[in-house]
C-alpha cells in the first residue's frame, strides 16, 4: 500500500482521543503512540484504536507493544492493560519510540545511554582502524561524518553538540 493511502486510512484513529481527559494518540507512519491519564482510559483507548484497525483489516502488533509510566506515580506497580483477545502488555522502564528512548520517571525524561554506546562503537572503530597514522584533522572529519550522525539520529539535538 502506497504510503500517502496507509496515511488516508489509519487518518480516523487520531479521532479517537479525547484531549478533555488527557487521552492522546500520536501517529508517524505505521508507529502508534497511545497516551493516557490512568490504565483504564490506556485500556479503553488501545481497545478503539483495535476495533478501528480491524475495520481496515489492519492490526496492532501486539508483541512489540509496551506500557510505559510517566508522573508522580511513575514508580507504583499497576494492573496489566490488556488487549480485546486478551493479550497483556508489559509494563517496562524504558522504551523507544522513533529512535527516542523515554524512560519511566516523574517527568518525561529520555536516555541517550543507547545513542553513546553507538557514537563511542563507531569512534572506537575508527581509532582501532587508522590508529596513530591519519592526522588530527583527518580523524576529526571522520568523527564529524560518521560518528556524529549517530547521536543526530537517536535523539541528541545537533544544538546540544559542543565541537
Amino acid at each position: 500500500m502506497p504510503p500517502f493511502l496507509f496515511a488516508l486510512s489509519i487518518d480516523d484513529l487520531g479521532k479517537l482521543c479525547n484531549s478533555q481527559i488527557g487521552c492522546f494518540i500520536i501517529l508517524y507512519a505505521d508507529d502508534i503512540l497511545l497516551i493516557s491519564p490512568s490504565v483504564i482510559y490506556l485500556e479503553q483507548l488501545l481497545h478503539a484504536c483495535e476495533r478501528e484497525l480491524k475495520w481496515l483489516d489492519m492490526s496492532i502488533n501486539l508483541n512489540k507493544s509496551r506500557c510505559l509510566r510517566i508522573g508522580p506515580r511513575s514508580n507504583i506497580i499497576c494492573a496489566a492493560v490488556t488487549s480485546l483477545t486478551g493479550h497483556k502488555l508489559p509494563w517496562v522502564s524504558e522504551m523507544r519510540y522513533l529512535g527516542v528512548y523515554f524512560v519511566q520517571s516523574r517527568s518525561c525524561k529520555c536516555s541517550l545511554d543507547t545513542a553513546k554506546c553507538g557514537f563511542y562503537r563507531a569512534a572506537n572503530s575508527i581509532f582501532g582502524k587508522v590508529g596513530r597514522i591519519a592526522s588530527e584533522g583527518v580523524i576529526i572529519q571522520l568523527i564529524l561524518h560518521k560518528c556524529m550522525p549517530i547521536l543526530w539520529s537517536r535523539g541528541l539535538p545537533c544544538e546540544e553538540v559542543q565541537y
